[in-house]
């Protein structure tokens, strides 16, 4: 898909508004702490680059989509990589569902959380969940991920027991948690598809899907351990 934004171009300076808050949950791009499964073939410090550049591309969309607040749901520490408009709140302790229900819980009034392992993400992508009538007819906005997983996940009313004990980061991880959602009476309403940025293979995809992103350009400066 086309990125509807020129390469690296920060949003406007006053960012647009919306009925709903973004959240953004990441980890900060430390080597050894990010992006794991890409080493080999890259180094700690070339995997840690590209989470970065992901996560560039991640804040730089939600900046330039229409919100009533964006919030970074960050484990660590902010850095210079960060720009302005976002509430930062740490993320709590325990496994991944806890932590993602820590973030809804947050929140007053709809939400939308993403993650920062989808670089290729645009405002376009995130509109259907964020215009004045995306509640209308929706209690819920699921985004599956190609591996199995969830993307973005939209609740009209976030509630913590709706992501809480959903198994996660396994093959059948979006089916999971979309039948907890329907299974609460939910009305539920898709986003695209996208692929999670895992290994060298989903990284060499998600770059030719987005050529212009930061991400795609740090890719285009590594070369892969073994043709060195």
């Amino acid at each position: 898909m086309s990125r509807d934004r020129h390469p690296h171009t920060r949003p406007l300076t006053t960012p647009p508004t919306g009925p709903t808050t973004l959240l953004v949950i990441a980890k900060q791009p430390l080597p050894g702490r990010v992006k794991t499964r890409l080493t080999p073939p890259y180094t700690p410090q070339e995997a840690a680059r590209l989470a970065e550049a992901a996560l560039r591309d991640t804040l730089d969309a939600v900046l330039a989509a229409p919100a009533r607040r964006r919030v970074l749901v960050l484990a660590g520490d902010a850095g210079p990589w960060l720009p302005g408009g976002f509430d930062v709140v740490p993320q709590c302790a325990g496994g991944l569902d806890e932590r993602l229900a820590a973030a809804f819980a947050g929140c007053d009034g709809p939400a939308l959380l993403i993650g920062m392992d989808t670089p290729q993400v645009t405002p376009a992508l995130l509109a259907p969940a964020l215009g004045p009538g995306a509640w209308r007819d929706a209690d819920a906005w699921f985004g599956p991920a190609v591996d199995g997983g969830f993307w973005a996940l939209g609740l009209a009313e976030p509630d913590p027991e709706l992501l809480r004990g959903v198994p996660m980061s396994t093959p059948t991880t979006g089916a999971a948690q979309r039948d907890r959602l329907t299974a609460a009476g939910l009305r539920v309403r898709d986003l695209p598809v996208l692929r999670d940025v895992d290994t060298a293979e989903d990284a060499s995809l998600v770059a030719a899907d987005a050529p212009d992103s930061r991400f795609a350009e740090t890719l285009a400066r590594l070369t892969p351990v073994g043709r060195r």
